[in-house]
Protein backbone atom coordinates (compact mmCIF):
# COMPACT_ATOMS: atom_id res chain seq x y z
CA UNK A 1 0.00 0.00 0.00
CA UNK A 2 0.84 3.30 -0.61
CA UNK A 3 0.36 6.88 0.70
CA UNK A 4 0.37 9.97 -0.86
CA UNK A 5 -0.31 13.66 -0.56
CA UNK A 6 -4.02 14.52 -0.39
CA UNK A 7 -4.89 11.41 1.13
CA UNK A 8 -6.91 10.80 4.43
CA UNK A 9 -4.12 9.94 6.84
CA UNK A 10 -4.57 5.36 7.77
CA UNK A 11 -5.89 5.43 11.29
CA UNK A 12 -3.34 4.06 14.05
CA UNK A 13 -3.12 3.37 17.77
CA UNK A 14 0.20 2.06 18.94
CA UNK A 15 2.05 1.36 22.11
CA UNK A 16 4.45 3.90 23.08
CA UNK A 17 7.30 4.90 25.56
CA UNK A 18 6.86 5.16 29.00
CA UNK A 19 3.80 2.17 28.92
CA UNK A 20 1.55 5.10 26.91
CA UNK A 21 -0.54 4.56 23.11
CA UNK A 22 -1.20 6.99 20.53
CA UNK A 23 -3.66 7.26 18.06
CA UNK A 24 -4.27 9.17 15.47
CA UNK A 25 -7.92 9.79 16.13
CA UNK A 26 -6.86 11.28 19.63
CA UNK A 27 -4.43 13.75 18.09
CA UNK A 28 -7.29 15.34 15.71
CA UNK A 29 -7.52 19.04 15.83
CA UNK A 30 -3.09 18.92 15.40
CA UNK A 31 -0.70 18.42 13.37
CA UNK A 32 1.00 15.11 12.99
CA UNK A 33 4.63 14.62 12.09
CA UNK A 34 4.76 10.95 11.74
CA UNK A 35 8.52 9.93 10.82
CA UNK A 36 9.25 6.37 10.40
CA UNK A 37 13.17 4.93 11.09
CA UNK A 38 14.85 1.47 11.15
CA UNK A 39 16.33 1.20 14.24
CA UNK A 40 16.58 2.88 17.81
CA UNK A 41 20.40 3.50 18.31
CA UNK A 42 22.15 3.56 15.03
CA UNK A 43 24.03 6.56 13.53
CA UNK A 44 21.26 7.93 11.22
CA UNK A 45 18.24 7.23 13.38
CA UNK A 46 19.96 8.92 16.27
CA UNK A 47 20.81 11.98 14.57
CA UNK A 48 17.65 12.16 12.55
CA UNK A 49 15.66 11.73 16.61
CA UNK A 50 18.21 14.43 17.75
CA UNK A 51 17.17 16.97 15.23
CA UNK A 52 13.56 17.01 16.00
CA UNK A 53 14.56 17.35 19.75
CA UNK A 54 16.96 19.97 18.65
CA UNK A 55 13.96 22.12 16.69
CA UNK A 56 11.50 20.95 19.00
CA UNK A 57 10.76 24.62 20.41
CA UNK A 58 9.65 25.41 16.61
CA UNK A 59 7.80 22.78 16.10
CA UNK A 60 5.59 23.13 19.40
CA UNK A 61 5.58 26.95 17.87
CA UNK A 62 3.35 25.41 15.51
CA UNK A 63 1.19 23.11 17.49
CA UNK A 64 2.90 20.05 15.52
CA UNK A 65 3.00 16.90 17.27
CA UNK A 66 6.04 14.76 16.51
CA UNK A 67 5.73 10.65 16.26
CA UNK A 68 8.96 8.66 16.07
CA UNK A 69 7.74 5.43 14.75
CA UNK A 70 9.42 1.86 14.27
CA UNK A 71 9.32 -1.51 14.86
CA UNK A 72 11.47 -1.56 18.20
CA UNK A 73 10.00 -2.52 21.45
CA UNK A 74 8.44 -0.58 23.73
CA UNK A 75 12.11 -0.90 25.98
CA UNK A 76 14.12 0.04 23.28
CA UNK A 77 11.87 3.23 22.82
CA UNK A 78 12.51 3.75 26.26
CA UNK A 79 15.54 3.61 26.47
CA UNK A 80 16.58 5.70 23.19
CA UNK A 81 14.93 8.26 24.81
CA UNK A 82 16.19 8.49 27.89
CA UNK A 83 19.75 8.37 26.32
CA UNK A 84 18.98 11.23 23.80
CA UNK A 85 16.62 13.12 25.63
CA UNK A 86 14.14 13.14 23.48
CA UNK A 87 10.59 15.19 24.13
CA UNK A 88 8.56 13.31 21.78
CA UNK A 89 6.73 9.98 21.64
CA UNK A 90 8.08 6.86 20.21
CA UNK A 91 5.40 4.43 19.14
CA UNK A 92 6.52 0.68 18.27
CA UNK A 93 4.98 -0.37 15.92
CA UNK A 94 6.33 -4.45 16.55
CA UNK A 95 4.00 -6.59 14.28
CA UNK A 96 4.82 -3.84 11.02
CA UNK A 97 0.71 -3.42 10.51
CA UNK A 98 0.92 0.80 10.44
CA UNK A 99 4.49 0.58 8.41
CA UNK A 100 2.30 -1.70 5.85
CA UNK A 101 -0.39 0.76 5.97
CA UNK A 102 1.80 3.72 4.93
CA UNK A 103 3.73 1.72 2.67
CA UNK A 104 7.30 1.88 4.13
CA UNK A 105 8.02 -1.92 5.13
CA UNK A 106 9.75 -2.33 1.53
CA UNK A 107 12.29 -3.88 0.03
CA UNK A 108 15.83 -2.94 0.97
CA UNK A 109 19.36 -4.16 -0.43
CA UNK A 110 22.47 -4.20 1.53
CA UNK A 111 25.62 -5.28 0.32
CA UNK A 112 24.27 -7.61 -2.59
CA UNK A 113 21.62 -8.99 0.04
CA UNK A 114 17.89 -8.42 -0.27
CA UNK A 115 15.56 -8.00 3.05
CA UNK A 116 12.65 -6.28 4.42
CA UNK A 117 13.23 -3.54 6.26
CA UNK A 118 11.72 -0.03 7.45
CA UNK A 119 12.06 3.28 4.41
CA UNK A 120 12.75 6.15 6.34
CA UNK A 121 9.93 8.30 5.55
CA UNK A 122 8.09 11.02 6.96
CA UNK A 123 4.23 12.17 6.89
CA UNK A 124 3.15 15.48 7.63
CA UNK A 125 -0.92 15.19 8.81
CA UNK A 126 -2.82 18.51 8.96
CA UNK A 127 -5.18 19.28 11.97
CA UNK A 128 -8.00 17.32 9.63
CA UNK A 129 -6.41 14.46 9.42
CA UNK A 130 -5.24 15.22 5.65
CA UNK A 131 -1.61 14.11 4.37
CA UNK A 132 -0.01 17.11 3.38
CA UNK A 133 3.71 16.05 2.85
CA UNK A 134 5.31 12.92 2.34
CA UNK A 135 9.17 12.57 2.22
CA UNK A 136 10.48 8.95 1.12
CA UNK A 137 13.69 7.97 0.91
CA UNK A 138 14.74 10.74 3.67
CA UNK A 139 18.21 11.60 3.66
CA UNK A 140 18.63 12.79 7.28
CA UNK A 141 21.14 16.10 6.48
CA UNK A 142 18.63 19.26 6.29
CA UNK A 143 15.29 17.04 6.54
CA UNK A 144 13.88 18.18 9.68
CA UNK A 145 14.48 21.62 8.54
CA UNK A 146 12.45 21.22 5.33
CA UNK A 147 9.46 19.43 7.33
CA UNK A 148 9.57 22.12 9.66
CA UNK A 149 9.27 24.46 6.95
CA UNK A 150 6.33 22.28 6.11
CA UNK A 151 4.90 22.41 9.16
CA UNK A 152 5.08 26.41 9.34
CA UNK A 153 2.94 27.00 5.79
CA UNK A 154 -0.13 24.54 7.32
Amino acid sequence: MSVNEGDKAPDFSMPTDGGGSVSLKGLKGKAVILYFYPKDSTPGCTKEACGFRDLMPDFTKVDAEIIGVSKDSVKRHDNFKAKFALPFLLASDEEGDVCERYGVWVEKSMYGKKFMGIERATFLIDAKGKIRNVWRKVKVPGHVEEVLAAAKAL
